[in-house]
């Protein structure tokens, strides 16, 4: 059970207090999030992808520029299995970032990916005709109909344009419930508040979010 961040902002920020901030909930989590992490980032209207086998907080965070939409992710492989480096996400498809965290079982999809992360990402492009937005809500719908039982599942999708954020848990909203919060002008979401920044709030279990683009709500 992975740690997710996604921050934006109009005007270019410096990501160094947020990926500092992700690294000590990392640190801190009652959950190990040490295998892996990675982080993706708009610079000039392109994405860049960043991802290390070490944990968060062991890596050097000073050397990422400044940007106006930042993606991050720290990971709890599941049994601890899986721990390579192209399992870390953000995973990026050529056009979307995708994070995810959470857990599902006996879940009923055939698609392809080498962890069940990746065929989540793959299977939501499905439903992508319609708008963005309700086409992660109806996936979401699919995929908990489809699964014996959902744990957790939350995950963020951007593009340049957009960002959706999703967020289902059916146990320990401690852990698992995401929130919402600004810190000076950037609008962020986190597994967790940042500790000592900003001000925060619960985002609503069940939710299927637009927190930037044309669907925005």
């Amino acid at each position: 059970m992975c740690r997710l961040l996604w921050a934006h902002a109009a005007a270019p920020f410096d990501p160094v207090v947020h990926l500092a901030a992700l690294a000590e909930i990392s640190r801190t989590s009652p959950e190990y999030q040490g295998h892996g992490w990675g982080c993706a980032w708009l610079e000039q209207g392109q994405w860049r992808v960043y991802r290390d086998i070490r944990p968060i907080w062991e890596d050097d965070l000073g050397g990422f520029p400044e940007t106006t939409l930042l993606v991050g992710h720290a990971r709890s492989a599941f049994r601890d299995e899986g721990i390579m480096i192209e399992n870390n996400m953000p995973f990026f498809d050529g056009e979307k970032i995708f994070i995810f965290n959470g857990e599902l079982q006996g879940v009923r999809i055939r698609e392809h990916g080498r962890i069940g992360a990746e065929k989540v990402f793959n299977y939501l492009k499905r439903f992508d005709q319609g708008g963005r937005l309700a086409g992660v809500r109806r996936g979401i719908e699919v995929i908990e109909k489809r699964s014996r039982y959902v744990r957790a599942l939350n995950l963020v999708v951007a593009d340049s344009q957009s960002s959706i954020l999703a967020s289902l848990f059916n146990e320990n909203p401690g852990y698992f419930q995401m929130h919402r919060g600004r810190v000076g002008h950037v609008d962020v979401a986190c597994s967790q508040p940042y500790p000592d920044h900003g001000e925060w709030q619960a985002i609503p279990n069940r939710s299927v979010i637009a927190l930037q683009g044309p669907e925005q709500c």
